[in-house]
């Protein structure tokens, strides 16, 4: 066989497509907990995979020759995935974010630019007989294309960014959320779904300004080397892929998830309608007293799950009279508890002869960057200092 089908370049995108595909499918074999994230990540990676084959037939100097005289049919049918990329990134981060998502006949509106790409592609290519398929493919360059067909690939990638700005929506308005939710977010970790949609975010980005350069070439004569800037991505895209792979391997449960069902919240409701709803001094007393006797923040983990089953209490009543009346999150007004409780601890003589870092501990903390950043915020001091100027006859042994 004397025919040359690859050169450097392409390998690197064939690469990319068999590296996507094989850990996609070792995603769909893996039994375990949290599978629909990992299907529809499959999913993600399996587009990944079909984009870089679609830009090796549809560009590859060698393999585009090949695929005219193997099947026209392979043109354009890898370019579905471009439309179905966006969703499924979404539905993969709000799989991560919420414990009982599942897919709502809403979602499928996301789908609509697929479908109308596909009644496109059938009317202008799919519908025609082999032949007229070969004519139109043949001796076809970059500077060839239609500006409507330019106009579709800018619309299709600015859609691929507005999904990406979507999914970083969706995180943010998770980590909001969490801290109405958990006393300790130390070890909930986002830096695997940031790093994911991060890096093709930008990567998109890239791809609007190449589809610009190819549009001001074709149509413009204004010169951009548009080949060099599609190289640059084919090649971030494979080192993006390989690090992606390299994190999920390492990663671990970021956090059990969020509700969605009430993660909106009675707040955010009372704040949209500008009104704040009424607070039951009742259960204002009730939380009082539950805190101060029973102490439930000496206990690390603790959720507003667990302290509205412990106070028999819906967890959006909870939440709402927490936000409304003590005017904190979860996470503050736990914290703000455990503060009160290192800070008697720390000025008990008994005690003089424990650590900052058990008395730390012992008070509900487990990670000293956020006790330290707490007591100096609520206290005015570190934590030894406080020691010492409320013990100053026996200084602390031991400091955070």
């Amino acid at each position: 066989m004397d025919i040359l089908l690859f050169n450097f370049h392409d390998v690197v995108l064939m690469m990319t497509a068999y590296q996507c595909t094989l850990f996609g499918l070792l995603l769909l074999v893996i039994r375990r907990e949290g599978y629909i994230s990992n299907a529809l990540l499959a999913l993600f990676l399996f587009t990944q995979a079909a984009i870089p084959m679609d830009i090796l037939i549809s560009f590859g100097a060698g393999f585009r020759q090949w695929a005219i005289q193997t099947s026209p049919n392979l043109f354009y049918v890898f370019g579905f995935a471009y439309w179905l990329e966006g969703p499924l990134l979404l539905w993969y981060v709000r799989s991560l974010i919420y414990r009982d998502y599942r897919l709502k006949r809403f979602d499928l509106v996301y789908l609509v630019p697929f479908v109308a790409y596909a009644l496109f592609e059938y009317v202008s290519y799919f519908r025609f007989d082999t032949e007229t398929k070969v004519a139109m493919l043949q001796g076809y360059t970059p500077y060839d294309e239609t500006l409507l067909n330019l106009v579709i690939g800018f619309g299709r990638e600015v859609l691929r960014l507005v999904f990406g700005v979507l999914a970083l929506l969706e995180i943010r308005n998770c980590r909001r959320q969490i801290r109405d939710t958990y006393s300790n977010i130390e070890k909930i970790d986002f830096k695997w779904l940031l790093i994911l949609v991060w890096g093709f975010l930008a990567l998109r980005g890239w791809a609007v300004l190449v589809n610009v350069a190819l549009t001001l070439s074709a149509h413009l004569e204004v010169m951009v080397d548009f080949r060099i800037m599609g190289l640059a991505s084919n090649y971030t895209v494979f080192i993006l892929i390989s690090a992606m792979i390299f994190f999920s391997l390492s990663y671990s449960s970021m956090f059990e998830g969020l509700d969605s069902r009430e993660s909106k919240g009675t707040a955010g409701e009372a704040e949209a309608s500008g009104e704040k709803p009424a607070v039951d001094r009742g259960l204002v007393e009730k939380i009082t007293r539950y805190m101060g006797d029973e102490k439930p923040y000496l206990a690390p983990t603790l959720t507003l799950e667990q302290l509205s089953t412990q106070l028999e209490v819906p967890k959006r009543t909870l939440s709402n009279v927490i936000n409304r009346h003590f005017e904190r999150n979860f996470f503050e007004f736990i914290n703000h508890y455990r503060i009160e409780e290192a800070k008697r601890r720390l000025a008990d003589p008994d005690q003089a002869d424990q650590t900052v870092m058990d008395i730390m501990l012992d008070s509900g903390f487990n990670t000293k960057a956020t006790f330290n950043s707490f007591f100096k915020k609520l206290v005015g001091m570190t934590p030894t200092e406080f020691r010492h100027r409320s013990l100053p006859e026996k200084p602390a042994s031991a400091a955070v």
